[in-house]
């Protein structure tokens, strides 16, 4: 039988509130269950609404102004410039697809490395030495041509857009538009 979803409750006073260990939690310890792959949902006490986006958004708020950041800063102002633009739904599935490309290219990576290791479970020094110099440059290049292809495609799908735009818009006769007449005063 698959475990029930947890459920978290956060109250009023911005306390976590565990309903399964009936305890109340830090959002440390959410981050230990996103780590341990553990299904969960927070939900405000008294409404009920879904807040668990804000709290993993506070997760990497906090992961972000902690230690070494994963997002520079040209590129969330990048991702902010999405809200609201006509690609923000094409964006958000983006990304998601393209961090699950790269959680399979780590899987596959994880799973070929469990032959360099004893059956004591400690790693042969020099088998892995080896296995990660030929690694990076493979992993480096399927990263690379999978984001060429997805900049490519992406490019593609805008150009689209912007000719079914066109193509729609085409006889609403706008001021400025090229080839329109300036409008007299």
């Amino acid at each position: 039988m698959a475990n029930a979803m947890r459920l978290i409750k956060k109250y009023p006073n911005r306390r976590l509130y565990d309903t399964q260990t009936s305890a109340y939690i830090t959002l440390a310890d959410v981050k230990q269950l996103v780590l341990a792959t553990e299904d969960f949902k927070v939900v405000d006490a008294k409404s009920t609404e879904d807040l668990t986006r804000s709290i993993l958004l506070q997760i990497i708020l906090e992961e972000e102004a902690g230690g070494t950041p994963l997002f520079s800063s040209p590129m969330l102002a990048q991702i902010i410039r999405f809200y609201g633009h006509a690609m923000q739904g094409m964006m958000g599935t983006y990304l998601e697809k393209t961090m699950q490309a790269f959680v399979e290219i780590q899987n596959k990576m994880q799973e070929q490395s469990k032959g360099f290791y004893d059956p004591k479970g400690m790693p042969n020094p020099e088998l892995w030495a080896q296995f990660m110099s030929m690694q990076a440059p493979m992993v480096q290049a399927m990263m690379g041509n999978y984001i060429e292809q997805s900049k490519n495609l992406f490019v593609q799908m805008q150009e689209q857009m912007h000719a079914q735009t066109r193509n729609m818009f085409q006889n609403f006769p706008f001021p400025g538009q090229p080839g329109e007449p300036p409008e007299r005063k």
